[in-house]
């Protein structure tokens, strides 16, 4: 493996030159991420700095300090939520305001169209909470209002952001859930379980849920993908599932509540259609 002058030579970078060349070298890194726009190996990310994977390592440890980048389960590293997030404001006319103000508009033509419930969540470090609910015209009996922290284990809108968040936030958060149940099984079988239904999740692309909550309500619960993060996925047909890279936890969902006559399992995959169709005119899927 060549030395390290040979990276600084790559780099353009001259022990002449003022600046601070740890910090260029490092930012080089993040550039190769960003470039690649995919989670690397290690390896990989080295050859391309032509930079011993140790050196590499070190780099890479500063910057998920600082949470620029970040290690998935599986070995590879990936971008952090800072950059995600300098992402989003680099992003003009998608301000917060302004995401907020497309899915509520999308809420409500999802409500004229399947005369359902929709609430829009966004995750927060204690779990997904209500922050806009949607009534239909025929009232029904919803249960969760703004405000309301919704579970993991038995929501849709929980399942979804579950299936999209790392195990390390995920688990203890539902750990907790199981303990506070009296009648939990053992907790080691139920994770297991559980992880097997947020990989079926994150392969369809939705969660659902069947009177989990309250007998005779279904709900369906979409991911929210806003453009800056999503840029790759514009080509796919509505018919497909939209499903964000996997160190890309999403910060918004729209979930579609009614009842098994309004919301039937067996038609299921059609109403996400509809529902994906309606969240890509606002650019939010």
């Amino acid at each position: 493996m060549p030395a390290a002058k040979n990276a600084l030579d790559n780099l353009g970078i001259s022990k002449n030159q003022s600046g601070v060349q740890s910090l260029e070298i490092g930012l080089s890194i993040l550039d190769v991420l960003i470039d690649h726009n995919e989670p690397m190996m290690l390896k990989d990310i080295a050859e391309t700095m032509n930079m011993h994977p140790a050196k590499s390592h070190r780099y890479l440890v500063s910057l998920i300090r600082k949470n620029y980048a970040c290690k998935l389960d599986d070995g590879r590293y990936g971008l952090g939520d800072r950059v995600h997030a300098l992402a989003a404001l680099g992003y003009t006319g998608l301000s917060q305001n302004n995401i907020l103000a497309r899915l509520t508009q999308a809420a409500n033509e999802i409500k004229d169209t399947l005369n359902c419930g929709v609430q829009i969540a966004k995750w927060f470090s204690e779990g997904p909470i209500i922050i806009q609910s949607v009534e239909p015209d025929s009232p029904i009996s919803i249960i969760t209002r703004i405000g309301s922290r919704m579970p993991l284990t038995t929501s849709a809108t929980g399942q979804l952001f579950a299936s999209y968040q790392p195990h390390s936030v995920i688990q203890p958060l539902v750990m907790a859930e199981w303990q506070a149940d009296e009648n939990s099984a053992n907790s080691l079988e139920k994770w297991q379980r559980f992880t097997h239904l947020q990989t079926k999740i994150r392969t369809q692309g939705y969660a659902t849920v069947t009177g989990d909550m309250l007998m005779g309500i279904n709900a369906i619960t979409i991911p929210v993908i806003l453009p800056t993060i999503a840029s790759h996925t514009k080509s796919q047909s509505a018919t497909e599932s939209k499903v964000p890279s996997d160190n890309l936890p999403i910060e918004y969902a729209i979930t579609v509540i009614g009842t098994t006559e309004q919301l039937p399992i067996s038609t299921q995959n059609n109403v996400v259609e509809q529902i994906l169709t309606i969240a890509q005119r606002y650019q939010i899927a």
